[in-house]
């Protein structure tokens, strides 16, 4: 039962740490969609004294007014994948610690979901938010060429260790079952008819 007391307080800690970044997720986004309306609403962005914000970031930053909106519009792209991808984790959890044990079928099927997505959803933003950029490159001047360091290919290792779990849960909830099935069911109240007569 210590083993099963664990697994329940990394389950709590997951759930709790899906939120956070949940919401991170949701701050990148919104900062970067709020980003981008800024520069196509004020071009020249705010002004500071003599300065715009425009011309420090192009001055001090080396950055050019199309790569600010290819890398706001990519990173948009990427908070939303995570956002949606942590509230599908956050589900998990939450159902896991409803049940009391990860070994049940529905929360093993609920898992492979979550391995799924694990690969799905983050590889699947990567390519939305590359052909953005590109889209980007082609219509601006002066946008640099992408980072590939924002691409993380981490999803697709933690999704396939989903992907095995879930299976030995399955395994774990179709040996419990099996046990339950065999177990001897004793009806307190059967009694033997030859007994109320003697």
């Amino acid at each position: 039962m210590k083993t099963l007391d664990t697994i329940q307080k990394f389950a709590k800690v997951g759930k709790i740490l899906c939120k956070i970044i949940f919401i991170f997720s949701l701050i990148g986004g919104i900062g970067s969609a709020i980003g981008i309306f800024s520069l196509a609403i004020i071009p020249e962005g705010l002004q500071i004294g003599d300065t715009t914000i425009r011309g420090l970031i192009e001055e001090s930053a080396e950055v050019s007014l199309g790569t600010c909106y290819a890398s706001m519009a990519t990173s948009m792209i990427l908070c939303a994948g995570e956002a949606v991808l942590c509230k599908i984790a956050e589900k998990y959890f939450i159902n896991e610690l409803a049940a009391g044990t990860p070994f049940t079928l529905a929360g093993s099927k609920e898992m492979l979901r979550l391995g799924i997505c694990t690969i799905a959803i983050p590889l699947g933003s990567q390519l939305v938010a590359a052909i953005v950029y590109g889209i980007f490159k082609l219509a601006m001047k002066d946008v640099a060429a992408l980072d590939s360091s924002v691409f993380g290919s981490g999803s697709v290792g933690l999704g396939i260790m989903f992907l095995v779990t879930s299976l030995l849960c399955r395994h774990g909830a179709e040996i419990a079952e099996k046990e339950q099935d065999q177990t001897p069911k004793i009806d307190l109240f059967e009694t033997d008819s030859t007994d109320q007569f003697k």
